[in-house]
């Protein structure tokens, strides 16, 4: 392999991105808004995108609207995670999401949840934001980027879908697999994750 293709290589970041919606877009259900988004992504990172099966999973907090249609992505992408957490933005506001309530009913949601082995905004910011009482995430939102998803491993809606294309990917503060982390869950999340039939 030539030196530039090396340097190629290394310059990208193996990205994970969370989809859902429980809300109907201009363009349809929530399964179909969640397709849409999923092209768009492809054509503004022009990159090969693998795609977990669609899930229905139950509203969390619960009460806080519909049951949600979730899915997860693999693509590797080159850039910065700022950069491409816009591009995540812009997706969303393209589909008419609103930025202005924290955990309610949105027509999409794509969270970052994995950008390579990046930790941000350091491993002390991270487990800061990560072990905030539930009741401070749902209050606040962060200032800065925290990477890894502060609460990946503890969501059957996103560690269902990664079970789907990367149970063998490692945290990257704690080391834990994908489905480990997925077998640490309680019995009734993963009961709670239902598949959808492919179209």
């Amino acid at each position: 392999m030539s030196e530039i293709n090396l340097c190629l290589e290394h310059s990208q970041k193996r990205v994970l991105v969370a989809l859902g919606g429980n809300l109907h877009s201009a363009v349809g259900s929530p399964r179909e808004t969640l397709g849409y988004a999923l092209a768009n992504l492809r054509l503004r990172t022009n990159t090969v995108i693998r795609r977990s099966k669609y899930f229905i999973t139950p509203c969390f907090p619960v009460g806080y609207g519909p049951d949600y249609v979730n899915a997860a992505a693999e693509f590797y992408f080159r850039g910065e995670a700022l950069e491409l957490l816009q591009v995540l933005h812009d997706i969303e506001a393209l589909f008419g999401r609103a930025r202005d309530t924290r955990w309610g009913g949105r027509v999409l949601d794509l969270d970052l949840l994995v950008f390579g082995d990046e930790i941000a905004p350091s491993l002390t910011g991270y487990r800061q934001w990560r072990d905030k009482p539930i009741s401070q995430q749902i209050e606040q939102t962060p200032l800065e980027m925290i990477l890894p998803h502060p609460r990946l491993q503890d969501r059957a809606f996103v560690l269902g879908p990664l079970m789907d294309i990367v149970p063998d990917l490692k945290h990257p503060v704690s080391g834990l697999k994908v489905s480990e982390m997925y077998a640490d869950l309680p019995v009734s999340d993963r009961d709670a994750l239902q598949p959808l039939s492919e179209l």
